[in-house]
């Protein structure tokens, strides 16, 4: 579209400013109608301008206050990438996916061409906009300014910046939301897969949001179904101590802002149907202990004889013990899409002689560990697939005992002994790639068939890196 002459500019827009406050009299909106029909909250959306073909983006991809909304071209990036949160009143916010911040007019300002940036999310009215939309382009007008969403002086140029407006139904400020593949996730990142499928955690019972050590225990340990949503750090007392957790719970972090510091989770026997999800749990880590870190046994999540559990999207590291223990016959438990590490001990398996235990092991970025990553010993069915290890001194994958592994597609990087089994066990290996790595690369037996079981989805090894670089680990848009 030609642009049109700058001394012509602020003239026709004022002409059309005239005619919007006279429709806006008769209750008219010539360009306001309903809430754009293709919008849908949780979906993240390029938002193109319709005047300028430029997508909305964050200057250089900044995750601070303040950094200001510009557009680009598109380049696939997350700071290009926005979904809607219901604000109540018919009002949105708009949240920035890199980052996890809301668009905000700057201190609130009502001045035309105002700053628009990103902020944390405060729900504050300047960080509120009515969606709607005209022939298939949305606006977005401010709840606290009144003003529209800017192309500022109608630029074209790469990096020009957006600002509010007084609204003129201009092509500047119109904007085409373009839906990223559903979500702009990966079909499986969101999805249970494993010997964990049919978990429900909390799901059908209460809901409570937590910010203190005492709320999140008593609910933990509650009897009935809870969904238990951790928005604040939490600064566990005394050091070391497990939380425990009961039947039917669901323990996920609200966004980015969930932490567990200074201590962890403990599932005993007979608890089941658990979900831990979204959270960073991290830093029981004692300088006093030995080198094997056996005087303090702080782990981040220790399962004792639990069944049914699904541990997913979590961030665990710098814990003196154990990142995951899952010990004496827990069975049915998926890992998945998880960060672990840095740290000696990442995930250990076994403490029994029975060989009953189911475990699903996918989609993990284990890095900076030592020992047990995992140590799979007596497990009935173990499989491991699309698994990321990066700078392991010690072992990789080690199946011990009368474990059956089955192990696919995962990638190694700088890893001591990759995989291999003891003289008891099976590991059946396929489509796996080591880089720098050294030591054992080992197989035995056939295993078994994890397809028998359930369905799953197998991504190429290559591709893991980049990945789990972006996914594994706390979501901003998980738990909100």
């Amino acid at each position: 579209m030609t642009a049109i002459p700058a001394r012509l500019r602020r003239p026709a827009l004022a002409l059309a400013v005239l005619l919007a406050a006279v429709l806006a009299a008769g209750s008219l909106g010539f360009w306001q109608t309903s809430r754009a029909e293709a919008f849908e909250v949780g979906t993240w959306y390029n938002i193109e301008s319709r005047h300028s073909g430029l997508v909305l983006g964050i200057r250089a991809a900044s995750v601070d206050n303040g950094a200001e909304l510009v557009h680009w071209d598109s380049n696939g990036s997350h700071d290009q990438q926005f979904r809607f949160i219901d604000a109540g009143g018919g009002y949105y916010r708009i949240q920035v996916r890199h980052s996890g911040k809301v668009l905000d007019v700057a201190s609130g300002s009502t001045a035309d061409g105002a700053k628009v940036q990103q902020w944390g999310d405060a729900n504050s009215t300047n960080q509120q906009w009515r969606i709607t939309e005209s022939g298939g382009y949305a606006t977005f007008v401010n709840r606290a300014s009144g003003k529209a969403l800017d192309v500022w002086e109608w630029s074209t140029t790469k990096g020009g910046r957006i600002s509010q407006y007084t609204p003129t139904g201009a092509v500047n400020q119109q904007f085409e939301l373009i839906p990223l593949d559903g979500t702009g996730r990966p079909a499986n990142v969101d999805k249970l897969e494993g010997f964990a499928q049919g978990v429900t955690g909390g799901q059908g019972g209460t809901t409570v949001t937590v910010t203190t050590q005492a709320d999140l225990e008593r609910y933990a340990a509650a009897s009935g179904a809870y969904t238990i949503k951790v928005a604040a750090t939490i600064n566990i007392s005394p050091r070391g101590k497990e939380i425990s957790v009961g039947s039917n719970k669901t323990v996920i972090g609200v966004g980015t802002s969930g932490q567990i510091v200074g201590g962890g989770f403990f599932l005993g026997a007979g608890t089941s149907n658990v979900i831990i999800r979204n959270l960073t749990i991290r830093d029981t880590l004692m300088a006093d202990d030995d080198p094997g870190d056996d005087a303090y046994d702080y782990d981040g999540i220790q399962m004792d004889t639990a069944s049914n559990v699904w541990i997913d999207h979590n961030r665990i590291y710098n814990m003196n013990d154990g990142l995951i223990d899952s010990r004496k016959d827990t069975t049915n438990l998926t890992v998945s899409w998880n960060e672990l590490g840095p740290n000696n001990k990442s995930f250990g398996i076994g403490w029994t002689t029975n060989v009953t235990s189911r475990i699903t092991i996918h989609h993990n970025w284990i890095h900076g560990t030592n020992q047990r990553n995992p140590s799979t010993d007596n497990v009935a069915l173990a499989h491991l697939y699309n698994n990321y290890l990066q700078d392991v001194s010690g072992y990789g994958n080690y199946s011990r005992g009368s474990t059956k592994m089955v192990l696919e597609n995962s990638y190694f990087d700088n890893v001591n002994d990759p995989y291999y089994p003891d003289a008891t066990a099976q590991l059946r290996q396929s489509g796996s790639i080591c880089v720098d790595c050294t030591g054992d690369r080992v197989t035995s037996g056939s295993a078994f068939n994890p397809s028998t079981y359930y369905s799953y989805t197998l991504d190429a090894a290559s591709a893991l890196p980049a990945l789990l670089d972006t996914y594994a680990g706390p979501q901003s848009w998980l738990g909100v």
